[in-house]
């Protein structure tokens, strides 16, 4: 019997956690490439790169989702078939066992698919009696329902750093964390916050006055 017969026909636990492995490495790749094209401090990049080290593969799997969910502009331009092919490439010894694994629809299909279901975990913004909170991916509460008015910043981060949500609170706004902790970033006294493509990342408005906040609620002049 044909061995890519049989290879076609057979499950192998041991293929798909060495697949997660290599597309983990090109899912770091990626983000590496993402900062250094967005011209992010080399710093943040080793801190990054650093703080994945320690992380099992899971884990790794896990912190990348988060970073994508809060940082959707890191998954433009990003081809998951292209992840897929090199970490076929990577798995063979041979080019025939890469054509044998590429030209196969159905493996392509469910490894695409195991991607897609490991790194694409968004967030959802629900409403519950007239107000709005935070769920993830898998249902846990990472903002109470409590706020009158949310909204997330997309925004470029070179590092794991939580991007804080725009919330509006009794007529006020301010910064919440989505931690499921509610932590407040920014206390409720702001007349405004508005979102900026670059750091400080808020422009906020009280009492008549503009100041520049860093994402960690501190208020520049």
């Amino acid at each position: 019997m044909d061995e890519f017969k049989i290879m076609k026909d057979y499950y192998d636990p041991i293929e798909e956690q060495q697949m997660r492995l290599f597309a983990c490495r090109e899912m770091e790749r990626h983000i590496h490439r993402y900062i250094k094209g967005m011209h992010g401090s080399k710093t943040h990049m080793l801190r990054f790169e650093e703080a994945l080290k320690q992380l099992s593969l899971e884990e790794k799997e896990k912190a990348m989702a988060q970073y994508f969910d809060f940082n959707r502009r890191a998954l433009r331009n990003l081809d998951f078939r292209v992840v897929v092919a090199r970490s076929m490439a990577n798995y063979s010894d041979s080019f025939d066992y890469l054509l044998a694994m590429i030209t196969d629809k159905e493996k392509l299909e469910r490894y695409l698919e195991i991607l897609r279901q490991t790194y694409i975990r968004y967030h959802e913004v629900i409403e519950k009696e007239g107000k709005f909170g935070v769920v993830d991916h898998d249902g846990n509460v990472l903002l109470t329902p409590k706020y009158d008015f949310l909204r997330t910043c997309y925004v470029y981060v070179d590092d794991f750093v939580a991007m804080p949500i725009i919330a509006q609170l009794n007529g006020k706004m301010g910064l919440v964390l989505p931690d499921g902790k509610d932590t407040i970033v920014a206390p409720f006294q702001y007349d405004s916050i508005m979102l900026r493509d670059e750091a400080p990342h808020f422009e906020v408005r009280r009492e008549g006055k503009t100041f520049l906040m860093t994402i960690d609620g501190k208020e520049e002049a």
